[in-house]
């Protein structure tokens, strides 16, 4: 069958809750704070161009940011950068800041397999990234089940089911958010086993989903780097959230003055199909 990686980012809530208890527990009378150490700031990122089937996809936002020390309240937002993206045809898309931080580009065109070249000036500084972008194949269905959790007790989970190309190696990035969930559920999948045939892909949380919530799907398709960098940042946020990355994990954006003042994030073109399935 399928690879499939799933992580949730519930996990971290609960272990963070769990931390916050024994501290205040334990000491009644004041405040327990762990003095963290404060690292190098740095600009973030965020630049994906999702095409959602049956859309035009001329409109996609990035937004860049700041990295900020554990206990702020807030992101600190990049304003006044030049942000453009180039398709391999020497196509220019101009991203516009409408709100602090965030660019927007509205007469963006996308095509399946073409190379994009991301460039970012900020704060003295210049990024970019090339990546292609990547189709998806649609979900053909969705349906829902009663199964057994570990206690023996009845849980709804979801199936959903598409065809995989068989021609090619295909890597997908799902996510399900709904009004029971926190955060949004991350789902990495690839066809190394299953190349060519129906992929069926299933989702539950326990109890918490019940009749009448409505569970949104959104189903990409990804390169095979963005898989793998996915990969390592679930792992991250799948654990303690104490915990430290073996390093900085590099995306794909590159700073073209100086490689070793490096930007988070990851350039990524995605074709995705969306689902929104009410739970009966």
């Amino acid at each position: 069958m399928q690879r499939i990686n799933k992580y949730n980012f519930k996990s971290k809530a609960l272990a963070f809750l769990s931390l916050l208890s024994i501290l205040f527990f334990s000491s009644c009378e004041e405040v327990v704070q762990l003095d963290l150490e404060t690292g190098q700031t740095k600009l973030v990122i965020d630049a994906e161009i999702i095409w959602q089937k049956g859309t035009t996809g001329k409109e996609q936002v990035i937004k860049i940011s700041k990295t900020a020390p554990y206990y702020n309240n807030t992101t600190p937002k990049v304003s006044g950068a030049q942000v453009k993206v180039e398709n391999s045809n020497g196509d220019v898309f101009i991203f516009n800041e409408t709100v602090p931080g965030s660019y927007v580009c509205t007469n963006f065109v996308p095509v399946l397999n073409m190379d994009y070249t991301l460039s970012v000036t900020a704060e003295g500084q210049s990024f970019k990234a090339t990546e292609k972008l990547t189709s998806v194949t649609p979900i053909d269905k969705v349906e829902q089940d009663i199964i057994k959790d570990f206690n023996g007790k009845d849980i709804i989970e979801l199936i959903f089911y598409y065809k995989d190309p068989a021609d090619q190696m295909n890597y997908y990035l799902t996510d399900y958010q709904s009004e029971f969930l926190i955060y949004p559920q991350y789902e990495l999948t690839d066809d190394e086993f299953f190349n060519g045939n129906v992929i069926s892909t299933r989702f539950s949380d326990s109890d918490k989903m019940k009749p009448g919530n409505t569970v949104k799907i959104t189903h990409r398709g990804i390169s095979k780097n963005f898989y793998n960098y996915m990969n390592l940042i679930l792992q991250v946020y799948g654990g303690s959230p104490f915990s430290i990355p073996p390093g900085n994990i590099r995306g794909n954006i590159v700073n073209t003055n100086d490689p070793n003042n490096f930007a988070f994030g990851y350039f990524r073109l995605c074709e995705a199909d969306k689902v929104s399935y009410l739970v009966k």
